[in-house]
């Protein structure tokens, strides 16, 4: 099952170069299980042919309103009612403008007008074209009236000059065309996360540091995004990219991650320690490189902070969720660092189920009790509990 299992999408394609874009779009919704049709501007077939999308959909595509494959010759209006929502990609300044006016010219824009499902559009087109005050006014217009405007981005452009009006890449679109359908179950929350792990240099190339990938934080932070929430990420060394709409803060140490972490609490309804951080590092770390003269090394290892049971006992704590990741015991020690940290909830798994891999095997502890997720990616279960946690904030906390 995909993320867009479902769904059925209208993918509007106008006249312009990030035409090309929008195959690789058609073929990111198909493998996310979305449907998708494919309506073209006259325009738009002079930069990718109807063939094109019509191979990566499986679908006819349409660009005539009046053609005669549509039985009441009314495509505008059957297109339209067969979606869940349209998304215009690319969305070019000729057609903001018809969208934002309410012109009817073409299929496209005569079916947009006609729609009774929810309006997304990637503007794309030359930086000029962009910041002109006529497209200005009109993406204005099209947000005032309700449609979800996704970028653009700044950046090199066809035309050679650099600035906004690039459309967002294809996998950007499919996330937040993900993400639109998500229930909002954190609208208007401030969540902090941390995720990956933590790096305690030993000298200036060694150091201590774990299994940990980072994957099941950075899903929860994409799933907490998308469940309508403004998110942070204080992250350990990891590779991942940044999911969309996230903000970012790259941390190394333990010390360095609760720097980062106390200095933005304040603002938090919620916070996550995903992270699998360190609880020893080096008393000292060696200043240069340490040789191998002897047949042993001794190493001085001190504590490191709790940055959970610290935000935790804070006057003003947010939301408290703790992870445990455990090799044996599961529930004897989750729920023992439930009741000792004074959690309103802990998400446990076992390393193996874990670290590392795509999907993971977890169990939910809260004040009612455990509550074991059936194994899943890890992006599904990071949906799974963010709707747990919804739950409980609606709720008296519960320890």
């Amino acid at each position: 099952m995909g993320e867009l299992t479902g769904q059925r999408i209208l993918l509007g394609v106008s006249g312009g170069i990030a035409a090309y874009k929008a195959a690789e779009l058609v073929r990111l919704l198909i493998k996310a299980g979305a449907q998708v049709q494919v309506a073209m501007t006259a325009a738009a077939t002079h930069f990718v042919t109807p063939v094109t999308f019509q191979a990566l959909s499986g679908q006819p595509v349409f660009v005539d309103q009046w053609d005669a494959r549509v039985g009441n010759n009314m495509a505008h209006i059957d297109l339209s009612r067969q979606a869940d929502a349209i998304l215009v990609a690319p969305a070019s300044a000729d057609l903001l403008a018809k969208i934002a006016q309410g012109r009817a010219d073409d299929l496209l824009s005569t079916l947009i007008l006609a729609r009774n499902c929810p309006l997304l559009v990637a503007p794309a087109m030359n930086r000029q074209m962009w910041e002109n005050p006529a497209t200005q006014r009109n993406a204005a217009q099209l947000a005032e009236d309700g449609v979800v405007l996704l970028g653009p981005d700044a950046g090199p452009q066809a035309c050679g000059e650099v600035g906004d009006g690039r459309m967002w890449e294809p996998e950007a679109l499919k996330e937040a065309l993900v993400g639109f359908f998500q229930p909002k179950h954190l609208a208007g929350r401030r969540v902090l996360l941390t995720a990956g792990p933590t790096y305690e240099a030993i000298d200036p190339v060694r150091g201590i540091t774990n299994l940990s990938s980072g994957r099941m934080g950075y899903a929860l932070a994409r799933a907490c995004q998308q469940a309508g929430a403004q998110v942070t990420l204080v992250s350990g060394p990891t590779n991942l990219p940044c999911p969309l709409g996230v903000e970012r803060i790259a941390a190394g140490s333990a010390r360095e991650m609760r720097e980062a972490v106390l200095a933005r609490v304040g603002e938090a309804q919620v916070f996550i320690a995903v992270a699998a951080v360190a609880d020893y590092r080096p008393e000292q770390a060696a200043p240069q490189k340490i040789k191998k003269t002897a047949e042993n090394l001794t190493l001085n290892l001190v504590k490191n902070p709790d940055i959970l049971a610290e935000v935790a006992a804070l006057p003003n704590a947010p939301f408290c969720v703790g992870f445990a990741a455990e090799s044996e015991n599961l529930e004897a020690y989750a729920e023992a660092k439930r009741q000792k940290k004074r959690l309103p909830l802990v998400v446990g798994n076992l390393f193996s189920d874990a670290f590392g891999g795509e999907e993971n095997k977890v169990v939910l502890f809260d004040g009612d009790g455990a509550h074991p997720l059936a194994p899943a990616s890890k992006a599904r279960l990071a949906a799974q509990i963010v709707a747990h946690l919804a739950g409980l904030l609606a709720a008296p906390v519960r320890i």
